[in-house]
């Protein structure tokens, strides 16, 4: 093998293995057959919410923007039909308006679910969504606990 593709393939092995240990973790909240729902053709399942202040659960925390490439026809209109601003989150666990906090980054700041990620992505990812392309690749990928504030 060339250096080149050494260099290539190392990285490669540390993300698959990253992403592999995340699909293990289950998550903090109870699932139940009854929350089911269908949505954009996609069968999701969703936390059922005690009543309690918040909810707690594991995600992964990825960004995106509007580019053509990260999104799907109108770049600018999310899922939920509203344009894109600065708050909006993307999820496919919780339905559209649940309101969470990433308090590890972000602190008190409140996002709302308006967007959906691709189905290949699980229930426990978070997609935030920013103005810039280079604002979203700066954030990266990163591990976080969500609040889930009010469904």
């Amino acid at each position: 093998m060339h250096k080149k593709q050494i260099c290539i393939l190392i990285p490669a092995i540390a993300l698959f293995f990253f992403f592999a240990s995340i699909l293990i973790v289950e998550p903090s909240v109870e699932l139940t057959e009854q929350n089911q729902i269908k949505e954009n053709d996609i069968l999701m399942t969703f936390s059922k919410v005690e009543e309690k202040k918040s909810n707690v659960v594991k995600v992964i925390v990825t960004a995106y923007s509007s580019t053509v490439w990260q999104t799907d026809e109108d770049p600018f209109t999310t899922a939920s039909g509203i344009h894109v601003k600065e708050g909006i989150v993307a999820n496919n666990m919780l339905p559209f308006g649940t309101k969470i906090k990433i308090p590890e980054y972000f602190g008190d700041k409140v996002f709302i679910v308006e967007d959906r990620m691709n189905h290949r992505k699980g229930p426990y990812w978070v997609d935030i969504w920013f103005a810039t392309t280079q604002e979203a690749e700066d954030f990266g990928i990163r591990e976080a606990y969500i609040e889930i504030l009010e469904i």
